[in-house]
């Protein structure tokens, strides 16, 4: 055993333990939520402690040796040689100084492996000192957490796109199967069930466009604003270096703000990509109920197109098949949507410099773009490429509407149509009759309006 030492007293840790004093107080202050902290954000954090290494070699702050060993832990990280010491809740308190502390303890004790030293010998590579030189919690961990969603945002656009071009198949599919329109789920007019999707397809290629463009608001960073975003401790040479280093790592156009203590202090850009998650949320939540609805029977329900059954549906009724991935996409939709709520209340919950409550926006904003990610998916390959529609389903609820008043109106009169609605009911011909036997409109005219439906 080693032990380790802050200003709070010793804690005991296992001689070839990665992580450090900090991270076991973390891990025993924070046993709240049962989550770790998203893969996603580690991997962003280690691209910042690369950056700052480099930057930090270049500007003559840290040795090349010990540039080398950090990079070389990073690079342990990144592929997955240390995911066991990364150990701290999602939610904590701190706004996220104990991630920061975990990868910093993390890189140091990977890092004196490679120069030949034991963990815990800090004299050879500090985790702060060193690693977390030039740096603070509250520039790496904003930072951190925009490449983290802009990588995301980018995976949740292609998903969007992927899934706006299936419904446009389907569009095309069923442009000429014909069906009921429906408004406040009561009969409305004939409309195609090509048209229906189409539709569709035009409300995800919105959320398409929004997501993709959201990127531009997550670019730019308060890395190397340290703690206020004044840049205190670091020098102009590291601060310039540091965001090339990261834009060239990452891949991503990444830019210095011009006014480092605004990101340091707000959080709105997360509520604003957020509420965009929200707005596709609610665009899968309704198409997902409109397809349980149509799928909806198979003998006592609309049954104008049939999912694939995909597993059995209870443990009671035999034969009963439940439309679960319209079902798991509205579940999906719905925690979307009560994480916006929980991002917008912390972002308004800053106070002063610094949001103590980033750790809750960084575990909801990656969770729901992973959970569209999934559910976009899904509803792409296992429901909308697959589904079928039943086109005697569509046309027998067209008959039995009461369409046909409708399409008489602009001719008879609102009133009149009405009239013989009541008195017809869904009997086209019997509404027909009456219209000739009160010389409301001739043969010829009848037989083309009844053409159009």
């Amino acid at each position: 055993m080693r032990l380790e030492k802050d200003m709070l007293g010793e804690v005991s840790l296992p001689d070839d333990c990665l992580y450090g004093i900090e991270t076991a107080r973390a891990a025993e202050n924070f046993k709240v939520s049962g989550r770790r902290v998203h893969w996603e954000m580690i991997e962003a954090v280690i691209a910042v402690k690369q950056a700052a290494a480099m930057a930090n070699r270049d500007a003559g702050l840290l040795s090349q040796e010990k540039a080398d060993a950090i990079l070389a832990a990073c690079g342990d990280i990144l592929a997955h040689r240390a995911d066991d010491a990364f150990i701290t809740d999602a939610l904590q308190g701190g706004a996220g100084t104990s991630v920061n502390m975990n990868a910093d303890e993390v890189i140091a004790n990977l890092g004196l492996l490679h120069m030949g030293h034991r963990c815990g010998e800090y004299q050879y590579l500090h985790p702060l000192d060193d690693v977390n030189r030039s740096q603070s919690t509250n520039d790496v961990y904003p930072t951190a957490l925009r490449i983290a969603a802009i990588r995301l945002v980018r995976r949740l656009s292609d998903a969007c796109s992927r899934l706006q071009e299936s419904l446009q198949k389907k569009e095309n599919e069923f442009e000429r199967i014909k069906k009921l329109g429906r408004t406040e789920l009561m009969d409305a007019v004939p409309i195609t069930l090509g048209e229906e999707f189409g539709a569709y397809a035009q409300a995800i290629a919105r959320d398409r466009w929004r997501i993709y463009k959201v990127e531009e608001r997550l670019r730019q960073t308060n890395l190397g604003g340290t703690a206020v975003g004044t840049g205190s401790n670091a020098s102009r040479k590291y601060m310039y270096k540091v965001t090339e280093y990261l834009r060239d790592l990452t891949g991503l156009g990444l830019a210095r703000a011009e006014y480092p203590m605004d990101l340091t202090q707000n959080n709105d850009v997360f509520v604003e990509v957020s509420g965009l998650l929200k707005a596709l949320a609610v665009n899968l939540y309704k198409i997902s109920t409109d397809l349980r609805l149509m799928n909806s029977g198979p003998y006592g329900g609309l049954g104008e197109i049939h999912l694939r059954p995909l597993q059995e549906g209870s443990t009671i009724m035999p034969g009963k098949v439940n439309p679960v991935i319209p079902e798991m996409v509205s579940q999906a939709a719905m925690q979307v949507m009560a994480s916006d709520s929980a991002i917008a209340m912390c972002a308004a919950g800053g106070n002063f410099e610094l949001n103590a409550f980033m750790p809750m926006i960084a575990d909801n904003l990656i969770g729901s773009l992973k959970l569209l990610i999934g559910a976009a998916d899904a509803l792409r390959t296992k429901c909308i490429d697959v589904l079928e529609a039943d086109e005697e389903g569509c046309r027998r609820h067209l008959d039995n509407a009461l369409v046909i008043a409708t399409a008489f109106a602009p001719y008879i009169g609102y009133d009149k149509a009405s009239e013989l609605a009541r008195e017809c009911g869904s009997d086209r011909e019997a509404f027909c009759r009456m219209v000739r036997e009160q010389g409301l409109l001739g043969e010829e005219k009848i037989q083309a309006i009844l053409r159009k439906l």
